[in-house]
């Protein structure tokens, strides 16, 4: 289960996230659900040496706040348990700041509420919650390639996403002003939880920069060769960032 004749593919589903990921040795996919699941085997076809899970999560677990680090020991969805590579999970703990080794869970849809939160942890024991892992750990389990999963918390256990925050999103991951403003018109009294979610993601995108400049090239995938010339990048024409 290693290699080093190809990309780390980093799995996403927001631009912005795409963005921070991006660098030396690695290939970006930012999309959700089938469309996710496509791009993944297309890029296992063009050679990939590892898949990372990498962006925002939201939190289950008490404790743990905007910004906090999980570094997954495994992925859950259902009752499916897939574990991430073991060595390449020490290496984000070591240099992840404060990270978490604990369950992250894979959903289908947002989770907004706090109770929801608190009886996932409860049925789970994860530790957070993205759209996104369950996908990416599911393929790389089923082609036998190394996996591995990190995860900014944005939205802390207690704290309810409001409407806005879940319809203000684009097909191609970038944010919809217009619906996030329409919602607001709609129901004016969750400005209040919008700004908190507003400070809540700017603490939780400046950890992810700052984790991914600590992680360096191909987000401290291990089995890289030590010869900077086994490290590939993207042929010309090869696109770096895969969106919807």
């Amino acid at each position: 289960m290693s290699g080093s004749g190809g990309v780390v593919v980093v799995v996403t589903s927001l631009a912005l996230e795409a963005r921070i990921a991006l660098g030396p040795g690695v290939s970006v996919i930012c999309n959700q659900g089938v469309q996710l699941a496509a791009a993944l085997e297309a890029a296992i076809a063009r050679g990939a040496s590892g898949i990372i899970s990498f962006g925002i999560a939201g939190g289950l677990a008490p404790g743990l706040v905007a910004g906090s680090w999980i570094a997954g020991a495994a992925v859950r969805n259902g009752q499916q348990l897939f574990p991430t590579d073991q060595r390449w999970t020490r290496t984000l703990l070591a240099t992840l700041p404060g990270a978490v080794h604990a369950v992250i869970l894979g959903v289908d849809a947002p989770v907004a509420h706090p109770l929801e939160k608190r009886l996932l942890h409860a049925r789970t024991g994860a530790a957070a919650v993205d759209m996104e892992s369950h996908i990416a750990a599911r393929i790389a389990a089923a082609h036998r390639i190394p996996f591995a999963a990190c995860r900014v918390v944005i939205d802390a256990a207690h704290r309810r996403l409001p409407p806005a925050a879940l319809v203000g999103l684009r097909g191609d991951g970038t944010p919809d002003v217009r619906a996030v403003f329409r919602s607001v018109i709609q129901q004016p009294s969750q400005l209040p939880a919008l700004t908190r979610t507003a400070l809540d993601a700017r603490i939780a995108r400046n950890a992810l920069r700052r984790g991914r400049q600590l992680l360096g090239v191909g987000l401290g995938f291990p089995y890289f060769s030590d010869r900077a010339s086994d490290i590939r990048v993207p042929d010309r024409g090869e696109p770096l960032l895969s969106v919807r």
